[in-house]
């Protein structure tokens, strides 16, 4: 990949691209022997990312509090991608593709929702 080689992931298979798979959606039942992730991108990414719904009785974490759970510990940005978004990354450029915008979440920064096209990280 790292040579030009393509790849898609979806759901899963994007958290593989990541730095770590620290920023899944899933609990996992054993603990895995290691986090890291290939490492292909310089951020995480959250597939499925759903935004809080207001006046909810969930009494669950929201997906926005477990990443900004993660960056207590860790530096690495998040990108929260919605249903229906894509990224495209060739070389050192990452492009926002679908209908919906993205939630970049950076550690110690207030989250920013970013439009489809060139990210700038």
């Amino acid at each position: 990949v790292r040579a030009g080689k393509p790849y898609m992931g979806t759901s899963a298979g994007c958290n593989l691209t990541g730095m770590s798979i620290c920023t899944t959606n899933d609990m996992p039942i054993v603990y895995p022997p290691q986090f890291e992730a290939f490492g292909w991108i310089p951020f995480n990414l959250n597939p499925h990312y759903l935004d809080p719904i207001e006046g909810s009785n969930h009494m669950g974490e929201t997906r926005e509090t477990r990443i900004r759970e993660f960056h207590h510990f860790n530096a690495q940005p998040v990108i929260g991608l919605r249903e229906g978004s894509w990224l495209e990354i060739r070389g050192a450029s990452v492009s926002l593709h679908g209908s919906l915008t993205a939630r970049l979440f950076e550690a110690g920064k207030a989250p920013v929702e970013v439009a489809s096209g060139p990210l700038h990280l």
